[in-house]
């Protein structure tokens, strides 16, 4: 979570968006972004968090990978920093 912004990756929901990607919320708002790239797959989030999430995206894309594998092999993730 960072500013106001809650970042899940699910256990096993890889087949739904068929990429590696993350769901983000915030308030009312919620949109489901590729690792890859920060592409908006589903949904939406006002413009401002939404660049604040691809950033965070951008620089921990790698990470978000390793988890990614991790999760959808049903594993404990690691804890990625928020955006500072």
């Amino acid at each position: 979570m960072f500013y106001g912004i809650i970042i899940y990756m699910y256990f096993f929901d890889n087949k739904k968006h068929n990429k590696p990607h993350v769901h983000a919320e915030y308030g009312e708002h919620t949109a489901v972004l590729s690792i890859e790239g920060g592409e908006v797959l589903d949904g939406r989030l006002p413009n401002k968090k939404l660049k604040m999430v691809q950033a965070w995206i951008a620089i921990h894309e790698d990470e978000l990978m390793a988890n990614w594998k991790l999760a959808v092999a049903g594993k404990d993730l690691f804890r990625i920093d928020p955006l500072r």
